[in-house]
């Protein structure tokens, strides 16, 4: 069981693509599933994170603050602003360019510590920063969506507020308080978690993309090349600031790909609870949930290759 879950989360990128295409091609299906199971979905992955996650996982706050400034700052204008300026460039409606700064202004996703770990990344400072980010988020994120995208859409800054601190923040401090009281059991269920959270994470993109799966076919390209677009000016500019403030090469690596990589499946599900108006506005975060972990292995293994040309 342990080798099934260990092959499941190596392989979370093709999961989730074949999710994807399984969506695409079986929309009737995918149909059935009620679009309301994508919150208790996201809370299972964050519960996960809760269990993984240690108090000292913070100390980096304080013994490293400048470096978790550093990255939140670019976390939170690079991608946001990117998202905007990409909705504007490729002439967007409504509804797509709502889910593109939606997913620009959500806090960096899990699956970044582990593409930070393959990239022998500075760790550390990719936990703190999706703590840090994560933590921010329910301020920063309706905040920072209404700042962008509230004058062509109503963004109820509130009640996006309530949902990540139900969705997101709630999930995490139940799971370190379970890893406190009880932490044999933590302990056993560490091994799976992965794959738990690989599997809910395909489960929401199938969801999304069946449920909108004809209008994507229709004229899905270039949303596809926003999205891409947006992870991998992410990569690159987080790369460079760290460059640019004389940052180690490992710091460097762990800035790009917390900026790069979003939670994109929290950008969907509040897209779901918040703009039912705007239906393709899911479409950007469902996309964004299977591209950015197939670049991320393609960064790891170029980040990888780079340490050992310098080595």
């Amino acid at each position: 069981m342990k080798k099934l879950c260990h092959y499941i989360s190596e392989y979370m990128g093709v999961l989730v693509l074949a999710a994807a295409l399984l969506a695409l091609a079986l929309p009737s299906v995918l149909q059935q599933i009620p679009t309301t199971v994508i919150n208790p979905l996201l809370g299972i992955i964050m519960f996960g994170m809760g269990l993984t996650l240690n108090l000292k996982d913070f100390k980096i706050v304080f013994s490293r603050p400048k470096d978790v400034i550093v990255g939140c700052l670019a976390q939170f204008t690079i991608m946001p602003l990117l998202a905007w300026g990409l909705a504007k460039a490729f002439q967007l409606d409504e509804a797509l360019a709502l889910g593109v700064v939606l997913v620009g202004c959500c806090p960096g996703g899990t699956a970044s510590n582990v593409i930070t770990y393959l990239a022998k990344g500075d760790l550390a400072l990719s936990v703190g920063m999706t703590g840090v980010s994560t933590l921010l988020a329910p301020l920063l994120t309706p905040l920072l969506t209404w700042a962008l995208a509230g004058k062509s859409v109503d963004v109820d800054v509130a009640g996006m507020l309530l949902s990540i601190l139900w969705v997101v923040i709630l999930p995490i401090v139940v799971g370190l308080l379970v890893k406190a009281l009880w932490p044999k059991f933590t302990e056993k269920a560490v091994d799976y978690l992965p794959a738990i959270s690989s599997l809910a994470i395909a489960t929401i993109v199938a969801i999304v993309i069946g449920a909108n799966a004809n209008k994507l076919l229709a004229g899905g390209l270039v949303i596809v090349v926003v999205v891409m677009l947006h992870n991998l000016c992410g990569l690159s500019l987080g790369y460079l600031i760290g460059r640019l403030l004389g940052l180690s090469e490992p710091k460097k690596r762990a800035i790009s790909i917390e900026v790069g990589m979003q939670n994109s499946g929290l950008a969907s599900s509040l897209a779901t609870l918040h703009f039912a108006a705007y239906p393709l506005a899911t479409i950007p975060g469902a996309i964004f949930s299977v591209w950015h972990n197939i670049s991320g292995a393609m960064v790891a293994r170029l980040y990888t290759r780079k340490r050992l040309a310098y080595s």
